[in-house]
């Protein structure tokens, strides 16, 4: 393993133009559960699946049932970025990491102050009136305590991509672009078992492709380098 991280040391001081593609396994040490681990989201017990609750049909059919799962499971404002966010930072700072892409929602990368961070799914950060438009933070939508309302009474729907919602074309299209020129893609902590977003590592064409995660993914075999590891235990060697 200590190889192998040194491997990816010397990547990551030979490129310039680095890109980073992370999934839930970047967020839980820092507490967030997963969706599909063993222990993770998908797998515990509810009234209706998990899938189900955070569909965009449910959410508009069943919209008090979504906000009382929503506010217990998807409340990120308490948890704080872990060394993997933190190292990502500093990788921005010396102006080799040119982009992080996340699948994840909790703001976390922004909490580290990253610059350029690419939200393929949205944030719980923001959420709008779906009549009006208006911003409201995620301090008012996970301290209500029924349906958010805005002011102009409409429904107040967070900025997060649904089960049956399209993905924001403009981020997509970042992505792409960011992939298709980076020299070195770190893809670290998703299964690469999502689509869309895991065909996104089709349009790399750079030198080095590093995968890390602590399980098999498809696309191990397309890789120069994989670390089955926490990410915590890598990012604190770089």
């Amino acid at each position: 393993m200590e190889d192998k991280i040194l491997e990816l040391k010397n990547l990551i001081n030979e490129s310039n133009n680095i890109v980073f593609f992370g999934g839930a396994g970047v967020s839980t040490e820092s507490g967030i559960p997963d969706f599909r681990s063993k222990d993770g989201l998908y797998n515990q017990k509810y009234k209706y699946p998990p899938e189900t609750i955070l569909s965009h049909t449910f959410f508009m059919d069943n919209t008090k049932e979504f906000y009382d799962f929503y506010r217990k499971k998807m409340n990120s404002l308490n948890f704080n970025p872990n060394i993997t966010h933190n190292k990502l930072v500093e990788l921005e700072k010396a102006n080799k990491l040119k982009a992080v892409i996340t699948q994840n929602i909790d703001g976390l990368h922004q909490k580290a102050r990253a610059k350029n961070v690419l939200e393929l799914h949205g944030s719980v950060l923001r959420n709008y009136c779906m009549k009006c438009h208006k911003f409201y933070n995620a301090e008012y939508v996970f301290n209500s305590k029924e349906i958010p309302k805005c002011s102009c009474g409409g429904i107040i729907k967070p900025d997060v991509v649904l089960y049956e919602e399209e993905l924001n074309f403009e981020i997509l299209e970042k992505s792409i672009n960011a992939i298709a020129n980076a020299d070195l893609l770190i893809v670290a902590g998703t299964s690469l078992t999502v689509y869309p977003a895991s065909g996104l590592i089709n349009y790399f064409r750079g030198k080095n492709l590093v995968l890390i995660n602590k399980d098999y993914t498809p696309y191990d075999s397309f890789a120069n380098l994989v670390i089955n590891e926490k990410l915590g235990r890598v990012f604190e060697e770089i």
